[in-house]
């Protein structure tokens, strides 16, 4: 039987701002067992990230504001831990990966010393041992010639070599869970598959699971075995990886999916998401997509639709899975190709 690591229930997060609070996140829930992969994949502004702070405990208070929720990991509330008991958390047992490698890494230290700060501190390790283990994990993570790199400059990296040191941090203390948010943007598809594979690699070699933040569903299918799919930030559909590319059940997603080029359909022209995400400081009273959703319902603009499970561990919140919603001109999603006129 699989083991919750971590276990996120009902996490409401608010920023306040001078316009007023930014509901941030809205009731989201979720669960992610020991080494496992999930991929949380959104457009921009969804809550993808701030989700992933609000696990790192990361979110500036104010203006960010914890008004409810739970965040278990390893059986213990993080969201009651004081600064000084997180520290000892993050890098210890939790890792992340930052968006930027450049503006993340420290230009006026070297790389090796940025991988020693956190064995020095959680791993008991004097420099020499922490200089040591640094090699070791740069080899680990594919960086030639480590003993030279180690000494060297976050700007004698190149991009790819620097997400690459960005790991090798995250990972230099072993911890079970291993946030990468967006760890492939701004990089060549060349890289990005080195990047992937080599997460891959090291998950099944030290057994850490891995929350993936991303927009790009090409390296969902790569590496995660569940997807949650976030919008105005609420989860509106998670499942299996199948689940979500072979049975999609929002229009959100059937829309993202259909945004991604495939190879078996050529001439087929790309789909957009027409219109915008809603304004957060005054969220909609019923379902947030209603304004942008193509089968959108008088129902869905007054009343936020109830979770539905399609199967033990797919679940979305949509009114077209209610028994009286039309069926006749839905879609049929195979993999993100719209196929026939009937769900």
């Amino acid at each position: 039987m699989s083991e919750k690591l971590l276990h996120v229930k009902d996490l409401e997060v608010s920023f306040l701002t001078y316009a007023g609070e930014v509901k941030a996140l809205r009731g989201v829930t979720f669960d992610v067992e020991k080494g496992e992969a999930i991929a949380i994949v959104g457009e921009s502004g969804s809550g993808k990230s701030v989700t992933a702070q609000s696990v790192m405990k990361l979110i500036p208070t104010p203006p960010g504001v914890y008004k409810n929720g739970e965040i278990s990991f390893d059986g213990q509330d993080i969201t009651k831990l004081s600064n000084k008991e997180m520290e000892s958390v993050r890098g210890s047992s939790i890792g992340m990966i930052f968006q930027d490698p450049m503006t993340s890494l420290n230009p006026t230290m070297t790389i090796g010393r940025q991988i020693s700060e956190g064995l020095i501190k959680h791993q008991g390790m004097n420099k020499a041992e922490a200089l040591e283990r640094s090699i070791e994990m740069l080899s680990l993570v594919g960086i030639p010639n480590p003993e030279l790199r180690v000494k060297q400059y976050p700007h004698e990296f190149s991009g790819g070599m620097r997400q690459r040191a960005m790991i090798a941090i995250a990972l230099s203390c072993n911890p079970k869970l291993l946030i990468a948010d967006e760890p492939t943007t701004a990089l060549d598809v060349t890289i990005q598959a080195q990047i992937i594979d080599l997460m891959k690699d090291l998950q099944t070699k030290l057994d850490t699971s891995i929350i993936l933040i991303t927009h790009d569903l090409g390296v969902v299918a790569d590496l995660a075995q569940k997807v949650v799919v976030m919008y105005a930030g609420q989860i509106i559909e998670q499942g299996y990886l199948d689940d979500i590319f072979y049975n999609p059940q929002h229009p959100y997603t059937w829309g993202l999916l259909k945004s991604v080029p495939r190879l078996d359909s050529k001439g087929q022209r790309l789909e957009s998401i027409e219109g915008t995400p809603p304004d957060l400081l005054d969220p909609p009273k019923g379902c947030a997509f209603y304004p942008r959703c193509p089968y959108a319902m008088d129902v869905c603009i007054e009343h936020s639709p109830e979770e539905t499970m399609v199967s033990p561990y797919h679940k979305v919140h949509c009114w077209l899975q209610h028994p009286d919603a039309p069926k006749d001109d839905l879609p049929v999603i195979i993999g993100g190709a719209e196929n026939g006129s009937e769900k």
